[in-house]
């Protein structure tokens, strides 16, 4: 209950400031109604959605819509509530001083202390707040599905010479439970098969929770082809975490289901383990962990294990969901792992982007390595954006991505 009560002080503060920002622009009943009407049903919502939340169900798509709504809410207050609260900084003094200096005693008027708020001011912060508010409602409209596909060409002086010009399809947290428009997700998985790559590699978060979320879109996904296979490993939220079981074993199959499910889409789903693709007598070596996470993430990845049958000459591409592994304990291992391909972050699903020149996201603050290509030591990984969203039904400047890498033999030339 107290959480709930510093909410709700908190949102009523930043809301005190945003109105009267409204005030000093317009003396319309209207958009005074407007203003609090949808304030309080937004509100109303959240608090309706989450007051004595139920592990056991999960994270719905009512859930998350409330959440995003509430951003959408929020963030444009408090800008008006900051440049408010700025303006108070000089407005503040300058009344203290009127109170104690200016004597109205005399004249018997009532003399106003406080000068009056500036409306360019206010102007200014309405402006700043439509941008984030119209770019948070886009990005929960079409923004969540605006996919992308992201090529890069990767040159490595040992690749096999059977391999030059070799093309992968990277996904990674499709999070099926977050779905809300089967059409969409059609054509992401057209788009991914238009690609025409050697071989799709999926790296975790099939799911939020359950694999029942996944069974809507089984055959639509079963439409992946490529000609040397399918491969996957898990997510953090692929293992039933994040809810509330009854027991253990429901915990457990629900997780034997996901797996079930992976392999009736056409992904081989790697364990702690590796596969060889050979070809013209030459072979690279696919090596899949499960998750492993700092931070409180699940540790069930063991990368020794996994490569226990390769060879430190090998090609070698890691699946690892997390790039806190790459950090922590692949680029400084003994093995030396050509490229890893990870995701876990989904850039936050809100950021700034300008390809090729300019990338930002609040969470670049959690994670060093969080979108894109980052190579360390002569190895590389591509973190993915993520295919699909979570929690915040959305996405902003971060959009949906499927990466299409082209391995190449020999050095980049300048």
């Amino acid at each position: 209950m107290i959480r709930w009560i510093i909410f709700v002080a908190l949102i009523g503060i930043a809301d005190y400031y945003a109105f009267q920002s409204l005030k000093t622009v317009t003396k319309s009943n209207w958009w005074y109604a407007i203003y609090w009407i949808f304030s309080v049903v937004v509100i109303g919502n959240f608090i309706f959605q989450f007051y004595g939340f139920n592990r056991s169900s999960g994270f719905s798509q009512s859930n998350a819509l409330a959440v995003g709504f509430l951003i959408a809410l929020v963030v444009p207050k408090l800008i008006l509530m900051t440049l408010m609260f700025a303006e108070d900084v000089f407005r503040v003094p300058q009344g203290i001083y009127s109170y104690f200096m200016q004597d109205d005693s005399a004249s018997g008027n009532q003399i106003k202390h406080f000068p009056s708020r500036r409306s360019f001011i206010s102007q200014i912060g309405l402006g700043l707040a439509a941008i984030p508010f119209a770019s948070i409602l886009y990005g929960m409209y079409k923004g969540k599905y605006n996919f992308k596909v992201l090529k890069y060409t990767l040159y490595f002086e040992d690749l096999p010479q059977a391999f030059d010009g070799y093309r992968l399809t990277q996904i990674s947290d499709i999070h099926s439970g977050s779905f809300d428009n089967i059409k969409k997700v059609e054509y992401a998985i057209d788009l991914i098969n238009k690609q025409e790559s050697d071989v799709i590699l999926f790296t975790g978060d099939m799911v939020n929770d359950k694999a029942e979320e996944m069974k809507p879109y089984i055959d639509i996904f079963k439409n992946l082809n490529a000609k040397d296979g399918l491969y996957s490993i898990l997510g953090n939220h692929d293992y039933g975490d994040y809810v509330r079981w009854d027991s253990g074993e429901e915990k457990k199959q629900n997780l034997e289901n996901l797996k079930v499910i992976q392999k009736e889409i056409g992904f081989d789903l790697l364990l702690n383990e590796n596969r060889f693709i050979e070809k013209e007598g030459e072979r690279i070596a696919l090596v899949g962990v499960e998750n492993w996470g700092k931070g409180g993430f699940k540790k069930a990845g063991d990368l020794k294990k996994a490569s226990s049958n390769i060879s430190k000459e090998d090609f070698k591409i890691l699946l690892t969901h997390d790039p806190s592994h790459w950090e922590e304990q692949v680029i400084n291992d003994d093995y030396h792992y050509h490229l890893t391909l990870s995701g876990h972050t989904h850039g936050m699903q809100f950021g700034i982007e300008i390809p090729g020149w300019f990338k930002w996201s609040p969470v670049k603050w959690r994670y060093k390595y969080w979108a894109g290509i980052y190579e360390e030591l002569g190895q590389y990984i591509n973190v993915n954006r993520g295919f699909g969203y979570l929690a915040f039904p959305g996405r902003v400047g971060i959009w949906p991505e499927i990466t299409v890498i082209e391995l190449k033999k020999g050095q980049k030339e300048a």
